[in-house]
C-alpha cells in the first residue's frame, strides 16, 4: 500500500486539491469558454435544509409557461472530494431549456469533512425536501427524477437505493453517467482500454481513503453496488439511464450495474460513449451534446408517463 493508501495522507491530498480548485476556478473564471452560450441559464440560489448540513444549491428554471414543471435534481461530480456545483452548470442550462425540467444542482458536503455514509443521506435529504416542496417552489415534487455525473452519479445511484428501502420518493427516472459504482476494488486492479486513461489509480487511492477510509464501509451498498458484494434483490429501483465512456477507467463498473439493473427490469437504456474517458462532456461539446439529448429524451419520456392520466 502506498502512502496515499493512508487515510490521513489521502485527507491531506484531498484538503490539498480543494485548495487548488479554489485557486484555479477564481484563475480561470473570466478567461474559460462557457459551453452552449447560446442556451440562456435562469437560475436562483436556494439552501435545502438537511440533518447533515444545510445544502446550497441552483435551481435552472426551464423557459416557457409550464407553471410546476418535472424537477431533475443533479448531483455533480468531483471524487467525493472536490466542490463543483458551477462544473454542471452547461448540463444545467441544457436539460432544463430541452427537457423542459427544473433542475435542482445540489452543492452537497464532501470529505474528508464529510465522510462517508453522510454525503449519500444528505443527499437522500436533499432529494426528499424537492419532492414534498415543490409547491412553494414552483415545481412538480411528483414528477422526480435524478441523477450525476462521476462521484455524482454514485450518489445519484444511492439516492434511488435509499428511496427503493425507504418506500419513496418515487424517482421517475435516475440517470448515471460514468458513475464509480466499485470502491472495494482498487484502483490499480481497474482497467482501461487505453493507456493513459483521465482517471489514474493515485486518484482512486486518494478518493477512495478520504471519503470512506475503513474498507469495510467501502462495501457498504449505497457506496458499492456494482460490487458482487451486494446481492440484494433491486427489483422496484427507479429506472436507469446508465452512460459508460469507452475508455473510462471506471467503465467495467458501470456496465456491470447496468446489467445488474437489467435483470432487475430497471435499466432504461446503457449507452457507451465512443471515444471517450471519463469527463469527456467537460471539453467535447460533440459528444457532450449527443449524450444530452440521450438524457433530454428520457427525462421526457419519464416525466410524461408519471402524469396522471398519461400511458
Amino acid at each position: 500500500m502506498s502512502l496515499l493508501g493512508t487515510p490521513r495522507v489521502a485527507a491531506t491530498v484531498a484538503l490539498a486539491m480543494q485548495g487548488l480548485a479554489t485557486v484555479a476556478s477564481g484563475l480561470s473564471t473570466r478567461r474559460k469558454a462557457v459551453m452552449f452560450p447560446e442556451i440562456p441559464g435562469n437560475t436562483r440560489n436556494i439552501t435545502i435544509p438537511t440533518s447533515i448540513a444545510p445544502a446550497c444549491a441552483v435551481v435552472y428554471r426551464p423557459p416557457g409557461q409550464d407553471p410546476c414543471p418535472p424537477v431533475y435534481v443533479n448531483f455533480h461530480g468531483g471524487g467525493f472530494v472536490m466542490r463543483g456545483v458551477q462544473l454542471d452548470d452547461a448540463l444545467c442550462r441544457y436539460l432544463a431549456a430541452e427537457a423542459g425540467v427544473v433542475v435542482v444542482n445540489v452543492d452537497y458536503a464532501v470529505a474528508p469533512q464529510n465522510r462517508f455514509p453522510a454525503p449519500p443521506r444528505q443527499a437522500f435529504e436533499a432529494v426528499r425536501w424537492v419532492a414534498a416542496h415543490g409547491t412553494e417552489h414552483g415545481w412538480d415534487g411528483t414528477r422526480l427524477t435524478v441523477g450525476g455525473q462521476s462521484a455524482g452519479g454514485a450518489l445519484a445511484a444511492a439516492v434511488a437505493r435509499q428511496a427503493l428501502e425507504q418506500g419513496g420518493p418515487k424517482i421517475a427516472l435516475q440517470v448515471l453517467h460514468y458513475p464509480p459504482l466499485d470502491l472495494v476494488t482498487p484502483g490499480k486492479d481497474k482497467r482501461s482500454v487505453i493507456a493513459k486513461p483521465m482517471l489514474r489509480p493515485w486518484m482512486g487511492e486518494v478518493f477512495d481513503n478520504a471519503y470512506a477510509p475503513d474498507p469495510d464501509l467501502r462495501a457498504h451498498h449505497l457506496a458499492s453496488p456494482a460490487h458482487p458484494g451486494d446481492i440484494a434483490d433491486l427489483t422496484g429501483i427507479a429506472p436507469a439511464l446508465v452512460i459508460t465512456p469507452e475508455f473510462d477507467l471506471l467503465h467495467a463498473e458501470g456496465e456491470r450495474y447496468a446489467q445488474r439493473l437489467r435483470k432487475a427490469g430497471a435499466l432504461a437504456e446503457h449507452f457507451d460513449v465512443p471515444q471517450a474517458d471519463h469527463a469527456y462532456d467537460m471539453k467535447d461539446a460533440d459528444k457532450a451534446r449527443q449524450s444530452y439529448a440521450l438524457i433530454v429524451r428520457h427525462l421526457r419520456q419519464a416525466t410524461q408517463s408519471c402524469v396522471p392520466g398519461k400511458e
